[in-house]
């Protein structure tokens, strides 16, 4: 503590003045901070990571010939190249096919491209998911009887009616990953339930090349082969 000492005019007696120091005692904030912490905790939403639900193609076979012929009736099949390259076959490649290169069709990202697309191959579905979305929206119905009914309208266009499109999604190496985001975007979309993000088979590797002369794409088997034919 320190003392200062005034030396007063006209005989006065001096006069002493304390100076004191001041102390705030913080200790009741922390309490107050921990109740507010709670109380925000409490009545905030916590932020719940976004997933998407990945159906797999069936690999049951339930008569021999008849689920394979119409998966394959119904197949599209998405090849991802790099530098915003996209392409896409329907069906199934046979060994004549692979060489065709016009069968590799061109397409654009985004909803006058590839989700026109995907929206006519699943034409019937969609409707009926969109209206039981609006349904969920509207309260009509919750999240469980949502999730149950599409999957109940989905799995009768592909077991029954056997109108569903089987989707499989294939990346070359050099795609990019904002590529991968934005078609899983667009399968969520278009309520596509059966796709799969699978590999390149040899076929797809030689018409891939066939349409766009991109030798990188080839199995080294391959590489091999074209070498020879120059």
């Amino acid at each position: 503590m320190s003392e200062v000492q005034v030396q007063e005019k006209g005989g006065q007696k001096k006069s002493r003045q304390k100076k004191h120091t001041l102390r705030v005692d913080f200790t009741p904030m922390v309490d107050m901070n921990m109740l507010l912490i709670t109380f925000f905790m409490f009545c905030t939403t916590l932020l719940k990571p976004q997933v998407m639900n990945l159906s797999m193609p069936s690999t049951e076979k339930a008569e021999e010939g008849k689920e394979l012929k119409a998966r394959e009736s119904s197949a599209i099949t998405i090849l991802m190249g790099p530098n915003n390259q996209l392409f896409y076959y329907e069906g199934m490649l046979t060994e004549e096919s692979y060489k065709d290169s016009t069968l590799l069709r061109p397409i654009a990202y985004g909803e006058d491209g590839i989700r026109q697309l995907l929206l006519r191959k699943n034409v019937g579905t969609y409707e009926q998911i969109q209206a039981l979305k609006e349904q969920r929206d509207r309260g009509e119905i919750d999240q469980a009887a949502y999730d149950t009914l599409t999957t109940q309208v989905q799995r009768r266009a592909n077991e029954e009616l056997k109108i569903a499109p089987t989707v499989l999604i294939k990346p070359l190496d050099a795609a990019a990953y904002a590529n991968m985001v934005d078609i899983l975007d667009e399968i969520l979309i278009t309520n596509i339930g059966f796709y799969q993000v699978t590999d390149l088979s040899d076929g797809d590797r030689y018409l891939y090349y066939t349409r766009t002369g991109d030798e990188s794409v080839l199995s080294p088997e391959q590489k091999a082969q074209v070498d020879k034919l120059k």
